[in-house]
């Protein structure tokens, strides 16, 4: 608010001067100038009508002459003051449509008004710094599970974007450095209610002064950061931030995940899908030669995964010395079909097309399936505004960054648990993920489930601590049954159990003992969810579904039952 008065005081002070000036000189020549009364009498006119008939005339009003007809030297004093204080008002009016265009006080203004909104902030809140494609993917989602988010981003045009978003709640934007301490902390960084950070800007230099700065101003919170050099990555792990993407090295991994194990591989993706979408198709790689087309930070990633599931591939570069190539490499885009001929594609089982620009990756794969059509592919699609077109080209397999990212970052945020269930999946083989697979689909179906986390606390499970702490005990398989009918099992299936003491049970049976400090991880149908947790705060649900006793629960009720046993 400083900002703006100070801004509307420096602009504006000529232009109150001039007003003033002229509104003083029209007074002081009407109180001067002799006038008449009624009886033709001499009579002067006070300050107090004087600023009165100025105020009406000024703005060119016209109630009339007052309290006495004018003279004719009144009158002609009256004409110079309305031209005089006419220009004035015009010149004050030119200014404020000026100031009001002006971009530092329309700046001004905003931050003022976003100030304003970060102080009234009373729910748990993410800034997320950069709204690109990955920004847009991951604040749309928040709202949708009902996470507050505020959004940082140093391109107006994005934050216009933001304010256009049609999401499912107000999202506040702020078009500042994100990497200026000052922005970060206006941004809510120090704010009671900041839960944490997500650096997703597409400078890896930027990301790493945002991962600084918070956990030097607010360590407490959670740091989440997009990191696409392993240098930038490791400096960023050095002080701790919690979770690092690396987009290429994600996708490389999952695409060796598939080849040495499709079933964990889908089970990855069903768990990380959007709910209620259908089941993602599995994929089942070709062992054979590979040709990888583009060996920059991407292309080493898929080539390094590879090599280590003992997959040969050629390389396709249009620079070698540049990408640092070593070995067999043919040098071209792998746009021409002679590139390709003379990197063995038609011998090949499968082609990546992993260049920094979709009109090459596009054009590779379409050479390349004239010339082998059994080919499985595989393609980086680079900006979102090219998905029609990747959709079209039915390949098997689009590498998104800004859908990986967002994805992981979104998993991470909304179920803590999920990401220690999916390290720990990839550990299993893929017979036992396979089984895994056949028990979600017969309770769940052929759709992406819900997942949703549970700490055993007095805040997020009352009714739960309660029968805990009288040494009752209670079971996992007890949050398994549907409150209104309790033979009848809800559509969900625990994932993980997490004891206190770290002990971690995959998908734990329903024999399972609860203890206060557990963390549970679950999955399942829609409104499943919804249920689990009446189970989990309302005393007589789980009571019921504890025991098969409906309690009584007015007041009226308890009485005759207590009659009654008496």
């Amino acid at each position: 608010m400083n900002q703006v008065i100070f801004l509307i005081l420096r602009r504006m002070r000529a232009p109150l001067v001039v007003v003033i000036v002229a509104y003083a000189v029209s007074i002081f020549g009407l109180v001067v100038i002799p006038g008449s009364d009624a009886d033709g009498n001499p009579w002067r006119m006070g300050f107090f009508h004087a600023f009165y008939f100025v105020s009406y005339m000024a703005t060119t009003i016209g109630f009339g002459e007052i309290p006495y007809e004018f003279t004719d030297g009144q009158r002609m004093w009256t004409m110079a003051s309305v031209y005089l204080t006419v220009i004035a008002w015009l010149y004050a009016i030119g200014k404020i449509l000026s100031l009001i265009q002006d971009s530092a006080f329309r700046q001004a203004v905003v931050e003022q008004s976003f100030a304003r909104g970060m102080r009234h902030m009373a729910e748990p809140f993410y800034i997320v710094c950069g709204y690109g494609d990955t920004g847009s993917l991951l604040v749309r989602a928040m709202t949708q599970r009902g996470m507050r988010a505020v959004v940082v981003d140093h391109d107006q045009e994005r934050i216009n974007a933001l304010e256009l978003a049609d999401l499912d709640s107000y999202v506040p934007g702020l078009c500042a450095d994100a990497s200026l301490s000052l922005s970060l902390k206006e941004a809510g960084l120090v704010h009671k209610q900041c839960a944490g950070v997500v650096a997703l800007t597409d400078n890896d230099q930027v990301n790493l002064k945002i991962a600084i700065t918070t956990k030097l101003l607010h360590p407490g919170i959670k740091v989440i950061c997009r990191a696409e050099t392993h240098d930038v990555g490791a400096n960023m792990a050095s002080f701790g931030t919690d979770r690092i993407i690396n987009p290429y090295d994600t996708f490389a991994s999952r695409l060796a995940l598939a080849l040495h194990s499709p079933g964990t591989h889908l089970l990855y993706e069903w768990l990380t899908g959007v709910p209620e979408t259908p089941l993602p198709v599995p994929l089942y790689p070709p062992r054979g030669s590979w040709v990888l087309c583009g060996y920059g930070r991407f292309g080493k990633a898929v080539k390094e995964n590879l090599d280590r599931e003992g997959v040969d591939t050629v390389i396709v570069e249009a620079d070698p010395d540049g990408a640092d190539c070593r070995g067999f490499c043919v040098v071209g885009r792998g746009t021409e079909a002679e590139t390709l001929r003379a990197a063995g594609v038609e011998q090949a089982v499968g082609i990546v097309a992993g260049t920094d620009n979709d009109a090459n990756n596009l054009s590779i794969t379409m050479t390349a399936a004239e010339l082998n059509p059994d080919l499985f592919m595989v393609a980086r699609q680079n900006k979102s505004d090219n998905d029609d077109t990747f959709q079209a080209a039915l390949l098997d397999l689009v590498m998104q960054r800004s859908e990986i990212i967002a994805r992981d970052i979104f998993a991470m945020l909304t179920t803590p648990l999920l990401d220690d269930f999916l390290h720990l999946i990839l550990k299993k083989s893929n017979a036992w993920a396979n089984e895994q697979i056949s028990r979600l689909t017969a309770v769940i179906g052929e759709t992406v489930p819900d997942i949703w986390y549970y700490l055993v606390d007095e805040v997020q499970t009352p009714a739960l601590c309660e029968v805990l702490e009288e040494d009752e005990t209670a079971m996992v398989g007890d949050l398994l049954r549907d409150p209104r009918e309790r033979e009848e099992p809800l559509s969900c299936l625990p994932l993980l159990l997490l004891r206190k003491d770290g002990e971690e049970v995959l998908f734990p049976a329903g024999e399972e003992p609860l203890q206060v400090g557990d963390q549970l991880l679950f999955a399942g149908k829609t409104g499943a969810h919804e249920r689990m947790k009446w189970i989990l705060q309302n005393h007589n649900a789980l009571h019921y579904v504890r025991t098969g006793e409906e309690q009584a629960t007015g007041y009226v009720w308890q009485l005759l039952r207590r009659l009654r046993a008496g």
